[in-house]
């Protein structure tokens, strides 16, 4: 995929006002709260990524073709049916925190949540650290 391909690039949206558009109120709320501690864990911009994606911090990577592509580091997503966190370093080398997160659900590259009252907000807070820790060791 080249980089004309790719939907998800970095582009020129305020991620605050795109949180604010969201219609569930408890999405809302949630996705602040998220922004908030992204950009205190990260020490980065938030930045919207595709129409959807909050992203922070970026890297290169050069795909099975050679291409260079250009991705974020973390980010989440409040996304109608839930939170949407791309934690995927920290789901492939820490998947012990899961155990005492609470209710969440989790794909190769996601970690799902409902609501954040549902989980233990300062495993979330080791999970969203040890993510960047590792993509930041990846990516130097």
């Amino acid at each position: 995929m080249s980089m004309g391909d790719n939907k998800t690039v970095a582009n020129n949206q305020d991620p605050k006002r795109f949180i604010l558009q969201v219609d569930n109120t408890t999405r809302q709320k949630d996705g602040l709260i998220l922004l908030d501690i992204f950009t205190r864990i990260t020490g980065m911009p938030a930045v919207m990524w595709g129409d959807s994606i909050i992203g922070f911090g970026s890297y290169n990577y050069t795909t099975a073709n050679g291409k260079q592509e250009s991705f974020f580091r973390c980010g989440f997503s409040p996304r109608k049916q839930n939170l949407s966190l791309y934690v995927r370093a920290a789901l492939s080398e820490h998947s012990d925190l899961l155990a005492s997160l609470g209710k969440h659900k989790t794909s190769k590259a996601c970690l799902y949540i409902n609501k954040l009252s549902d989980i233990d907000m300062s495993v979330l807070e080791k999970i969203i650290t040890l993510d960047f820790a590792v993509m930041n060791a990846r990516y130097p």
